[in-house]
């Protein structure tokens, strides 16, 4: 347990690097931050008013996110020990990246492997957690953090500050493999502390940073300037480096892979580990349409069955740009032309949401019919992919989203919801021939196939079942031999 003088040094070590990074901060870029800032509060405001509405709860999961010391796992014969390097993770970070992560270490944990996670320099404080311990215990998976006593002005010295930190953490838990991921400012951490040791080191490529950036900008034009830009030549050429530097390299995808291989990182170093699920997720009992709206206070439409309830159709998700949520307000304001009840639940928060919220009102969707309620506690986010009728997947035609494969198809598949997504590469490959493909800019065809859903109950059961055995084909304990099978190949590289 965590003593009160221990305590009292993390809360005193986070005020000291909570003023120098602040000062460096407003330094460098005193409009960014004080952007930032604000970003953070609305986001924090937002979910303090959710999480205190009426709206009933489900009962609480049985994990726990808590800071403690990790529980002790007994050892299974003499286990690999495996040092993940993180950018962020749970508790204090919901997204697909740290699902991921949380669902590799469990599973690794769980194949006999000795697992340790670290974050990057500062998190979670960065991102506003000012009082944040240096170790959160979630489902008993231990998340170090690596809290500077400053910031350094010279950016090679913080990247050895940084180094140094993660070494010394390396050495104390005994690994024999630092496992990584994108993007570059994380992984070039990883590389010169796996260095300094002489450990094989694993680059996971998560994604394109350099794409994700261009894909931020708000119009064409832009996207497309940012695109032939130095700025993104940089970022490039440094995911490239590390990927050709690894001992070994994991991505998420075949198109991803073939994007790699291009950029002549050798085939044979590559291994491709789809995005998937626990199996806990197939094995557990789902709620009804019916049963998740209820819980969540959600529209039922009259009370004269089942089948005079509205259509509901959406996404759990950040929201932001290229995710294309647009395209589901402007679908749900075409299938309403045609007189179908349709609604739209976009559950999430992020830079997109005040434009999809202006958008909805231009469209006439009063907030009865377009329903963002902004970010929600983690527990609920099943139950809300449950309340939909379709899970959309409008994502914007980007180089990035033609290549990055997300979470969420799997997910939605597993849970027993039938999916229509873009059809763009990384999506097809993703949703396995399972999903329904249109062409991104078509809201009629995204409302036909809606439509179509809804009306026809042989067809949409045919697509939940494909669904759900593209799921249990992509379940972490399937896919964890792979991992076992890279850092055996990351280790005969290194020596």
């Amino acid at each position: 347990m965590t003593t009160p003088a221990t305590r009292a040094g993390e809360l005193l070590r986070n005020a000291r690097f909570t003023a120098s990074f602040v000062f460096h901060a407003l330094r460098e870029d005193p409009v960014r931050l004080t952007r930032l800032a604000a970003q953070r509060l609305a986001i924090a405001r937002r979910a303090r008013r959710h999480s205190s509405s009426s709206a009933p709860r489900p009962p609480a999961p049985s994990s726990s996110a808590k800071s403690q010391d990790p529980p002790q796992h007994p050892a299974i014969g003499t286990p690999l020990t495996v040092l993940h390097h993180l950018t962020n993770s749970l508790p204090h970070t919901q997204s697909g990246y740290t699902l991921r992560t949380h669902a590799i270490l469990q599973a690794q944990r769980d194949a006999g492997l000795t697992v340790h996670a670290t974050t990057r320099p500062g998190y979670p404080l960065t991102i506003g957690a000012l009082t944040a311990r240096h170790t959160d215990v979630v489902d008993g998976i231990a998340y170090e953090r690596l809290i500077p006593a400053w910031i350094r002005r010279n950016k090679p010295r913080r990247l050895a500050d940084a180094a140094a930190q993660l070494a010394a953490v390396a050495q104390r838990v005994g690994a024999q493999i630092i496992h990584t991921t994108t993007p570059a400012a994380t992984g070039e951490v990883a590389r010169a502390a796996a260095e300094t040791l002489g450990l094989p080191w694993v680059y996971e490529v998560r994604g394109l940073p350099e794409e994700t950036w261009a894909a931020s900008f708000p119009t064409a034009q832009d996207r497309a300037a940012a695109a032939s830009s130095a700025e993104y030549r940089e970022r490039r050429d440094r995911e490239t480096e590390l990927a050709l530097a690894a001992d070994a390299v994991v991505t998420l995808s075949g198109t991803m892979r073939d994007e790699l291989i291009a950029r002549g990182v050798p085939a044979e170093r590559i291994s491709v580990v789809p995005n998937a699920v626990p199996a806990a997720l197939l094995e557990r009992e789902h709620p009804t349409t019916t049963e998740a709206r209820t819980t969540l206070g959600l529209p039922l439409g009259l009370p004269t069955g089942p089948a005079t309830e509205p259509l509901i159709m959406g996404a759990v998700s950040s929201l932001v740009g290229y995710e294309g949520h647009d395209t589901i307000l402007r679908t749900v304001a075409e299938l309403r032309s045609r007189g179908l009840d349709a609604r739209a639940l976009i559950v999430g928060d992020g830079v997109a949401r005040p434009d999809l919220l202006a958008l909805a009102a231009a469209l006439g969707l009063d907030q009865t019919v377009a329903m963002l309620p902004g970010r929600v506690p983690p527990a609920l986010a099943t139950t809300y992919v449950a309340a939909l009728d379709v899970v959309l997947i409008p994502r914007r035609p980007d180089r990035v989203t033609r290549l990055v494969t997300p979470l969420k198809p799997v997910e939605a598949m597993a849970i027993g919801r039938p999916v229509v997504a873009s059809n763009l590469p990384a999506l097809a490959e993703a949703c396995g021939g399972a999903g329904v493909l249109v062409d991104a800019d078509d809201v009629p065809a995204w409302a036909d196939a809606v439509e179509r859903l809804g009306k026809d109950p042989a067809w949409r059961t045919e697509r939940v079942t494909a669904g759900r055995a593209v799921a249990e084909s992509r379940t972490w304990a399937h896919l964890i031999a792979t991992y076992q099978t890279v850092y055996g190949h990351a280790r005969e590289n290194r020596s």
